[in-house]
């Protein structure tokens, strides 16, 4: 397998509750070539001196202290835009990896030649409880992210030959990047297996438990980013309704 450099992109705000374990699985990976960066945006608790001692310890880990608060995408653009890889693979300060993730992940896509890959992940409850189980199907096109977002952010990791797309600061912002990507790519593949390779904080009163608010995000994102028709987004949205209840079924 190679030894290709991934950037692990990895936004942190108030996150000092959380972050130890978010760094800590990423720092125990099976795969040894890697960097971590972290964009600490403006946070006004211990984040910030968390990570400067982090990276202290393990010169792989690369923090950038924003001058202000400016949210998730132009914290994620920012890691980006200072990552030295030929891969980028995201984690969010919450969640959490298999030790074992960008090693089978990285062998995967050189098996493949896929220049997107995901795995299959699970979502939890903040004190680890098991709450659902995602199981993605073992190939996506652009169709079929149309119909559902297939690629957990935390798991998604992809080839910079692509080029780099940018987050847009829009209701689910993830999905954007990965449609995107996946257009670029023409398809993304899943490592294989039934083992789950990331492990997916569903917070009480998270921004991702608003179901409506979600929809309509859903929504512009068919209408004005896609620039689907009226039919064409109505089809599609009826399958992402019935998508995201198995998911949460699962």
């Amino acid at each position: 397998m190679s030894a290709a450099l991934v950037s692990v992109v990895m936004p942190a705000y108030n996150a000092e509750k959380y972050i130890r374990g978010a760094v800590a699985s990423v720092l125990s990976q099976t795969y040894a070539s890697w960097e971590l960066v972290v964009v600490d945006d403006f946070s006004t608790d211990q984040t910030p001196a968390l990570l400067d001692s982090l990276a202290e310890v393990d010169q792989r880990v690369r923090v950038i202290h924003a001058k202000e608060n400016a949210g998730v995408a132009a914290a994620r653009n920012a890691a980006i835009a200072a990552a030295r890889g030929s891969h980028i693979a995201f984690l969010d300060s919450d969640d959490g990896w298999h030790p074992r993730k960008l090693e089978w992940q990285m062998e995967h896509m050189e098996e493949t030649r896929a220049r997107v890959s995901y795995t299959p992940y699970d979502r939890v409850t903040e004190q680890g409880h098991l709450l659902s189980c995602v199981r993605p199907p073992a190939t996506v096109s652009y169709e079929q992210m149309l119909r559902s977002n297939h690629i957990g952010n935390l798991t998604g990791l992809y080839d910079r030959s692509l080029g780099d797309a940018a987050f847009r600061s829009v209701g689910h912002e993830d999905y954007v990047f990965w449609l995107e990507m996946v257009r670029r790519a023409g398809s993304a593949s899943c490592v294989p297996g039934e083992q789950p390779l990331a492990y997916y904080c569903v917070r009480d009163g998270s921004v991702s438990a608003d179901k409506w608010r979600a929809a309509c995000w859903q929504w512009r994102i068919y209408r004005d980013i896609a620039h689907l028709s009226w039919l064409s987004s109505s089809q599609y949205m009826c399958h992402y309704a019935w998508q995201a209840m198995r998911k949460r079924l699962a």
